[in-house]
């Protein structure tokens, strides 16, 4: 299942264009307006303002966000749905404290404006690099970028405010070489004072703008303003500085203004706006408002007559690629595209291959796209020419292009699969091509860089996501501002399931114990409701580039990133593909990085020197294995779902695997296509592909297109096919089929598409039963689906990481560690995989580890390769000071006692400290208290003088040795995961399987031996608790005990009964029947009891929770793994399960020697939280 979104579905107008009429020129027009990406600042989005300027009757609207062009594509297109004209401006604050408004009256005065922005965003005033959020314009730099820029100056509140800006003199500086220059200096004044130096200073700027305030005095005001604007030959300009659509949002904004001061709205004062009358207002209404001042309403109008730029002027330029031999582009590229052919098919190119190739080339060149073939062929080529090579992967529908395979972009073979060109380009469409490359993670930015040294930062720069509130970070926030506690917003945050969703549930928030009849309690819950949506900030996107031919700051704005060396644009991928500017994906794999990490050791220790492409292919036994369902860690087939799928689909060569990655996902889920396929391949079903009615066609009309999958459609490019060939689509029609297909958010244009499609295949005579499921299936891929092409570029790399799991466990185990964080799942998963897998795990060790986890001895010697793990298992020991240790280690051999390692590798007592709590010193003999109590003995002060060293016994050593008793074994496995987030030593299970026998319970390696829906009980650690969309509220929940783990189904209803238990418990006790089908085992879940309390009895030291990284509940998105122990066999190779370790027993009273002795140890997370996916 894909992960959860970063942002949520973009709200659209949702009315069919073609019936809506153009409103009619109205009186007025609204300029003053800003939108929710005026962060904070307006509490209402694009939908909103357009939806109700429309009912409202303007037939144009204004957007000015702060020193931002963020929010004008949304504007744009809504306005544009409406038949409303967008005029595109924005608001520039000045350092000095001034506020324009600024609308460029062409693209030249555009390009100056999104220029200006540009500088404020990626520049301090000195020069030096911006932060990120930041925009510093001054008014010398809006004065020299004020070209064609209409202004309107917007006065203070309080027309008496002092401002100091700086002016011009009339003395002249003589002396010094060049021209001579005019004397600046600063001046300070109010409004009246300093307008006429303004006004000469801006020769664009001819307004003044008039607000109504409702705070009494409106009537002077605006009087004074108007006899200002007279004396300084400028005009007044009506507006309602909008910051919300309708008086009702007034609250929320309230909430808004509280959050960015960082206060609550209790105190936040004079920082709120007075009263609710900041929302838009009809023309009517504004004219009845300015009645004594109609040539204000006038200006408004005649101003936005004037400012006739529309981002449709926007012509994207592709950068130039300078050929090599005078060539132009599309001569270079069809060139290079041959002499691919040449080395993919040395036999000579296919003839079907090379008729799509001749068809390719021709539409490329049709459409002109050449340069931007050779700029994803120029940044694979840069990566893979580095040395060592970075991998790298072309993927998504660029992997339907045959010369995409032949330009050694994507990996996959037109000769093989069934591609669709069309779904990568169409002539039709109008659109860009979209070719994501993917590349190692780890390596990722050199390649970023390539492109913005090649570009240049003023033609490069990344998209940009707009993080939007979801409901944790909506409920802490507003919560907050609403003066709630932090306990009380925490206890909120926790009734949401995972990261992501529309609201806080009032039957959930009942499970907290809170008073629902609270009317600020449901206050609080109702604008969070309304913020929930709301964008917070921009960020990065993770990987999409726009490249420009000119200056790209001049297209759209550019700001530095949080991290260093980064700049983005304003606009996301959604503003982008909406006015057709073309992207290139620099996207990041972790399992790129690991293969080629384990490649790397292969050669090291295997005398292996393989590449992706040199892999052995189709070997029985890594179909075997993966036959099995015995893939953790196995790029895209790891996940409990997809483990589950592979026993019952049997694959058995390559083609297999594509069909693999693509069936478990929501289009053939919904699509009702996954059990017919699994019975077709088992022979249970017959295979029989769907036909028309003789009459309207021949009878192996879709053979071409479902003969591969048994007759039954599990591709994206199959539904697209059935549509064309059965449905019989136009060109257009299955370019708007596409459309809807095109993203697993974008749910609106699929259903306006069902009736035509189902009702032509039954008039041509299909099942119409087949009719529907196909278009549910299309339904599914509107959510999330692959395409074949896809499928087959990850179905790869599928198969590269299973063979080397298959033929080189430790050092795939290793290459995963090294990696992290990515995949499902933690180092303890990994590691204790590994072990069931024959690989000897040694533990961290001073003496032999390095910072990555490192094979020992080789096969070439007659010996077996163990796996030793890494320093970097230590939480919080740095990499720094692992490079400081080895290289002190390989200067002067072993260290012989813990002072010998802080002396020669100069490290602190912290670090050495960290070591010891890590049981790292087992190779000097020294237990961890011990090396822990020898470790405290060394304090960090200066050397004793010179004179004295000689007499002097080392300051902190004892004058006999203390020997200290051992740890009990529970108490080691608590220091184990509080270290290192794994054990090697035991299971924490194992402790607490005796009484967990005497009460009935089942070890999950049990299960099979139980008969078919016999009722039992299964205990164990929460690993993964996972409710994909599709399943309909099924939850399935993973449970580790020492002897493997257990499949939990919950159904919906008992998902509501007890969710409590089953968000919050680290120790899950379950009680359900035993469902078993093939090398599926599954538990169906009849009640679940929260055994957490259980954890106290292994020590004084409390295990906390340690679900995988795909658990559903606590984060919903990537980060450091932080998972409970796989770990748990013995270590000794022998495969053996732990039976129950040792009797318990308490700790002593004030036990404190597992390390974390600056607090006390029951307030230390020690089993990681779950990973929780939606």
């Amino acid at each position: 299942m894909p992960e959860a979104p970063l942002t949520p579905d973009r709200r659209r107008v949702t009315v069919d264009p073609d019936s809506v009429e153009p409103p009619a020129r109205s009186s007025f027009v609204e300029l003053g307006l800003v939108s929710c990406f005026s962060f904070l600042r307006g509490a209402s989005d694009a939908v909103s303002l357009v939806e109700t300027a429309y009912e409202l009757g303007y037939d144009a609207i204004g957007i000015a966000d702060v020193n931002s062009m963020a929010g004008v594509v949304r504007i744009h297109a809504e306005a544009r749905a409406l038949k409303l004209r967008p005029v595109i401006g924005c608001r520039i604050e000045t350092v000095e404290g001034l506020t324009f408004l600024a609308y460029p009256q062409d693209r030249a005065a555009y390009g100056r404006l999104c220029a200006l922005i540009s500088a404020g965003r990626m520049g301090t005033l000195e020069g030096e690099w911006q932060d990120k959020g930041v925009c510093e314009i001054s008014l010398a730099m809006l004065a020299a970028r004020g070209e064609g820029v209409h202004l309107v100056l917007v006065p203070p509140r309080d027309l008496e405010e002092r401002v100091t800006i700086a002016v011009e003199s009339n003395v002249v500086a003589f002396g010094g070489e060049g021209e001579a220059a005019p004397v600046v200096h600063e001046r300070t004044g109010t409004l009246s004072e300093l307008l006429p130096d303004l006004a000469a200073r801006l020769p664009t700027l001819g307004h003044i703008a008039a607000c109504y305030l409702h705070v009494g005095d409106d009537v002077a005001r605006i009087a004074q303003l108007d006899a200002l604007a007279r004396e300084a030959g400028l005009s007044l300009l009506a507006t309602n500085d909008v910051l919300y659509h309708a008086p009702e949002r007034r609250p929320l904004h309230d909430v808004m203004t509280a959050i960015r001061h960082r206060t609550t709205v209790a105190r936040a004062g004079l920082a709120l706006e007075p009263n609710g009358e900041r929302h838009l207002k009809s023309p009517a209404e504004m004219e009845r408002l300015f009645a004594r001042w109609p040539h204000a309403i006038h200006a408004a109008r005649d101003f936005a007559d004037a400012c006739t730029f529309s981002l449709e002027e926007l012509q994207y330029e592709y950068p130039e690629e300078i050929c090599p031999g005078g060539r132009d582009p599309q001569a270079q590229l069809e060139l290079l595209t041959w002499e691919g052919a040449a080395r993919r098919y040395p036999e000579g190119t296919p003839e079907a291959v090379d008729a799509t190739l001749h068809r390719e080339l021709a539409l490329i060149g049709k459409m002109g796209l050449a340069r931007y073939f050779l700029t994803i062929k120029d940044i694979v080529d840069f990566a893979r020419g580095q040395e060592p090579p970075i991998l790298c992967q072309g993927r998504g529908s660029a992997a339907n292009s045959a010369v995409c395979y032949c330009l050694e972009i994507t990996a996959v073979d037109p000769a093989k699969h069934a591609l669709l060109f069309d779904r990568f380009i169409s002539e039709e469409r109008k659109e860009p091509p979209d070719i994501d490359v993917d590349f190692e993670h780890e390596r990722r930015e050199e390649v970023i860089q390539y492109i913005y040294t090649r570009y240049g930062r003023r033609r490069a720069g990344l998209c940009a996501t707009v993080i939007h509130y979801r409901p944790r970070m909506a409920i802490r926030d507003v919560g907050k501002a609403m003066g709630l506690t932090e306990d009380v917003t925490s206890a909120l945050a926790r009734t949401v399931w995972g990261g992501y969703g529309k609201e806080i549930g009032e039957k959930h928030v009942n499970e907290t114990g809170m008073d629902l009849s609270d009317p600020h309690l449901r206050r609080v819950l109702k604008l969070t409701e309304q913020m929930i949506g709301m964008p917070r900030h921009l960020s990065q996107h993770v990987g999409g580039f726009i490249l420009t031919q000119g200056a790209l700051s001049e297209t759209v704005p550019i700001g530095n990133g949080a991290m260093a060396d980064r700049s983005f644009i304003e606009w996301d991928k959604d503003d982008i593909d909406a006015l057709g500017i073309l992207k290139v994906d620099v996207l990041a794999l972790g399992m790129l990085t690991c293969i080629r990490k384990c490649l790397d050791l292969l050669g090291a220790h295997h005398g292996r020197d393989l590449t992706l492409a040199t892999v052995p292919r189709e070997d029985p036994e890594t179909y075997a294995m993966l036959r099995k369902g015995d893939s953790l860690g196995v790029f895209q087939v790891e996940s409990r779902a997809q483990m589950n799928m592979l026993p019952r689909l049997r694959p058995r060569e390559f083609y297999d695997l594509v069909i693999q990655v693509a069936i478990v996902r929501p289009g053939p889920i919904q699509g009702d296509m996954v059990h017919p396929y699994l019975k077709r391949r088992r022979g249970e079903e017959a295979v029989a592909i769907p036909a028309p009615a003789p009459a309207h066609g021949p009878p192996d009309e879709l053979t071409s297109i479902l003969a591969r999958t048994l007759g039954v459609p599990i591709f994206q490019e199959q539904a697209m096919k059935i549509a064309l060939d059965a449905a019989k689509f136009s060109s257009a029609e299955a370019n708007r089929l596409r459309k809807a297909m095109a993203t697993f958010r974008s749910r609106g244009m699929v259903h306006e598409l069902e009736d035509m499609m189902v009702g032509r295949m039954v008039a041509r005579g299909y099942d119409p039963d087949f009719a529907e499921r196909c278009f549910n299936q299309i339904k599914g891929f509107g959510e999330y689906g692959f395409p074949e092409s896809h499928a087959a570029s990850f179905a790869h790399l599928v198969y590269v990481s299973s063979w080397l799991k298959c033929h080189f466990p430790a050092a795939f185990a290793a290459a995963l560690l090294n990696s992290q964080p990515m995949g499902f799942y933690a180092p303890a998963q990994i590691v204790r995989d590994a072990h069931e897998h024959g690989v000897e795990v040694r533990a961290v060790d001073v003496n032999h580890s390095h910072w990555d986890c490192t094979l020992e001895g080789s096969p070439r010697d007659g010996g077996r390769v163990a796996l030793r793990l890494g320093l970097r298992q230590i939480d919080g020991f740095p990499e720094h000071a692992a490079a400081k240790l080895v290289a002190a280690r390989t200067a002067g051999g072993a260290f012989a006692d813990v002072a010998a390692l802080r002396e020669r590798a100069h490290l602190g007592p912290p670090l050495v400290e960290k070591l010891a709590s890590a049981d790292a010193f087992s190779s000097l003999s020294l237990p961890r208290r011990q090396a822990l109590w020898e470790a405290r003995s060394l304090i960090a002060a200066p050397d004793l003088p010179l004179f004295a060293a000689a007499a002097a016994r080392d300051e902190g050593a004892e004058i006999s040795p203390t020997r200290l008793p051992g740890m009990p074994l529970s108490e080691e496995v608590v220091a184990d995961y509080q270290t290192q987030r794994l054990s090697l030593k035991a299971h924490p299970m194992a402790f607490l399987r005796a009484s967990l026998a005497e009460r009935g319970f089942v070890r999950c390696a049990d299960l099979r031996a139980r008969k078919f829906r016999a009722m039992v009980k299964v205990a164990g650690v929460v690993l993964i608790r996972q409710r994909p969309g599709s399943a309909k509220g099924v939850c399935f929940i993973t449970l580790e005990d020492e002897t493997g783990v257990a499949n939990i189904v919950v159904w919906p209803d008992l998902m509501e009964k007890q969710r409590r238990v089953i968000m919050g418990a680290r120790v899950m006790e379950v009680r359900g029947r035993v469902e078993y089908d093939d090398e599926v085992i599954h538990v169906i879940a009849a009640h679940l009891t929260d055994a957490t309390q259980d954890l106290h009895r292994l020590s004084e030291d409390l295990l906390p929770a340690s679900p995988a990284r795909a658990d559903h509940v606590t984060k919903p998105l990537p980060s450091r793994a932080e998972q409970m122990d796989r770990a748990g066999a013995r270590g000794d190779g022998s495969g053996e399960a732990f039976a129950p370790v040792e009797p318990w027993r308490a700790p002593g009273p004030g036990n404190r020697d597992c390390g974390y002795h600056r607090s006390h140890p029951r307030d230390v997370r020690v089993i990681p939280k779950s990973r929780d996916f939606h």
